[in-house]
């Protein structure tokens, strides 16, 4: 059976629209998810000024906790849970807090994952798999099976990996 490894933030989760609404709250600000990927580089690179003065609640408990689900990330993950063997891969030790948090945020999300397909780890580049499903570049470029990058804000730069842009897309390419 082929094997697919998830990413969770901003894959599985809309974690940057958090992000987002913290940075407005602490900034009084008003950016939005759609400004950032359509707007101007003048625009990004002000939002990323203020994320990097004011991204402490990132180690705050409870941040992880909370965070939305990408629309049909379930509903598609569930199909290719059928087909595939999945493994949901998060750089998570970095943020100690959000070990737990993610975990109850899968338990909750996706109950079909356990936890022995679910891997908490600094880096990925020790990951195996066929598929690698992620929104950031550092992780797909060591990746020896097939990358794709999955979008977001911060990625709309880069040219070097296959692109999807929503669960529906993965839907259309991994399944029959």
């Amino acid at each position: 059976m082929k094997r697919i490894a998830i990413d969770m933030d901003d894959v599985l989760a809309k974690t940057t629209h958090v992000i987002i609404d913290k940075i407005n709250k602490i900034t009084s600000s008003s950016y939005t998810y759609e400004e950032l990927m359509n707007g101007s580089e003048s625009l990004k690179l002000e939002f990323y000024g203020h994320y990097t003065k004011h991204n402490s609640f990132l180690w705050e408990p409870g941040f992880f906790e909370h965070i939305p689900v990408n629309e049909d990330a379930v509903e598609v993950v569930e199909k290719l849970h059928k087909q595939y063997e999945i493994f949901i891969v998060s750089a998570a030790t970095e943020f100690p807090n959000s070990l737990k948090e993610k975990l109850t945020w899968m338990e909750k999300h996706f109950p079909f994952i356990t936890w022995r397909h679910i891997v908490f780890c600094g880096h990925k580049h020790m990951i195996q798999a066929d598929y690698l499903i992620d929104d950031h570049e550092n992780n797909l470029h060591s990746f020896t099976g097939t990358p794709l990058l999955f979008t977001a804000p911060h990625n709309l730069h880069i040219n070097d990996f296959k692109r999807v842009n929503n669960w529906k897309e993965i839907e259309s390419l991994l399944l029959d």
